[in-house]
């Protein structure tokens, strides 16, 4: 499988939920909000045997009024039109921002206009009911009506028969993650209950999760048990986007 990881910039992010972009060239996280974690936002795209597979989808921002994730995109030769599949581990507005686009009036549509999205309805129901500042309702509200919208709505289950998924509820109460097997390798996704390389191999019990002692353990269990099988994604790592072991 090729991994593409489509880097929208480092931030600082504090209980404000206000994500402000990080130079780590020239800040001070010192200079930051007492509490403010460091994390980079980082959608994947995936290329299969199968798919053109969007992972997550970042903040939505615009350069030069053009989706972020376009130019990403278009800079690896590959069009909005291309993407396949679109995997939503939740809905929280740092990995759901860039899931629509905004015209010239206003409207919202589908940001990838080929592509299957794949949400857990349950996340969905608990996303428009909490609303913002952990998620921005009017954004995600395209894929309600979206015709190429699939709602998983079982605990766990199969995509096209390569593409595994559950949920944890562990970062919020209906966060999922996913396996992808494909060219004899095994591809993880953990979203946010398995965000950066360190902490698969710490004891860190996070405030910010819904159920911070579950997610580390679901994370210390991942790693213990198939770091030497697995590659891993890390959605919010600054320094390793993604590890494979050495086989």
């Amino acid at each position: 499988m090729r991994i593409i990881p489509l880097s929208e910039g480092s931030f600082t992010v504090d209980k404000t939920k206000i994500f402000v972009p990080f130079d780590t060239d020239t800040d001070e996280l010192n200079n930051r909000t007492i509490g403010s974690l460091l994390v980079e936002i980082q959608p994947f795209l995936i290329i299969t045997s199968k798919d053109i597979i969007l992972i997550d989808a970042g903040l939505g921002f615009y350069t030069n009024g053009k989706l972020q994730l376009h130019q990403h995109l278009s800079e690896h030769g590959i069009n909005p039109e291309d993407v396949t599949k679109v995997l939503m581990s939740h809905l929280h507005k740092d990995h759901s921002g860039g899931i629509a686009m905004k015209d010239k009036y206003g409207t919202y549509s589908p940001a990838f206009p080929n592509a299957i999205y794949y949400v857990q309805q349950r996340e969905y129901e608990y996303a428009l009911e909490t609303g913002f500042p952990s998620y921005m309702t009017e954004e995600i509200s395209v894929i309600e009506d979206n015709l190429n919208t699939v709602w998983l709505n079982d605990d766990e289950g199969i995509i096209d028969r390569y593409i595994k998924y559950q949920l944890t509820g562990a970062h919020c109460p209906f966060h999922q993650v996913f396996w992808i097997e494909d060219d004899n390798e095994i591809l993880f996704f953990g979203g946010d209950e398995a965000p950066q390389l360190q902490q698969m191999k710490s004891k860190f019990v996070a405030k910010y999760d819904y159920n911070g002692r579950k997610s580390m353990e679901l994370r210390n269990k991942w790693w213990e048990e198939n770091a030497k099988k697995w590659t891993f994604l890390f959605y919010h790592d600054i320094k390793t986007p993604f590890y494979r072991p050495i086989i």
